[in-house]
């Protein structure tokens, strides 16, 4: 079993930047792969990055690339979403997710889920 709680979100204004983190409970967090995802008001949730340490790959959506970047420090079982040039589309709760096993994109593909964090930018 895994527990993951999430912190970071806040309001900003556009341009502006936040950190997600996400801390994950469990002895063999190395091997998991870790998601964000995010949900908008009336929206279903999307992706938006996954790692596999494992595999060592990392994956972004497009809308984001080049804006957001995905780390994990497995020493302290906790991986962040340093999320710069925020834009009000951004907006939505943000979700961290674990799964046993390689990277994937899809909502179903993860078992773990945590309670998830507002982010809220502002035009």
């Amino acid at each position: 079993q895994v527990q993951l709680v999430e912190s970071g979100g806040g309001l900003v204004q556009a341009g502006g930047s936040l950190r997600l983190s996400c801390v994950a409970s469990g002895r063999t967090f190395s091997s998991y792969a870790m998601g964000w995802f995010r949900q908008a008001p009336g929206k279903e949730r999307e992706f938006v990055a996954a790692n596999s340490w494992t595999f060592s790959s990392t994956y972004y959506v497009d809308s984001v690339k080049g804006r957001f970047t995905f780390s994990r420090d497995n020493a302290k079982n906790t991986v962040y979403l340093q999320m710069n040039s925020l834009k009000p589309e951004d907006t939505a709760v943000y979700y961290c997710a674990a799964r046993s096993g390689g990277l994937r994109i899809g909502v179903q593909d993860y078992n773990y889920w945590g309670q998830g964090t507002q982010v809220t930018v502002s035009s």
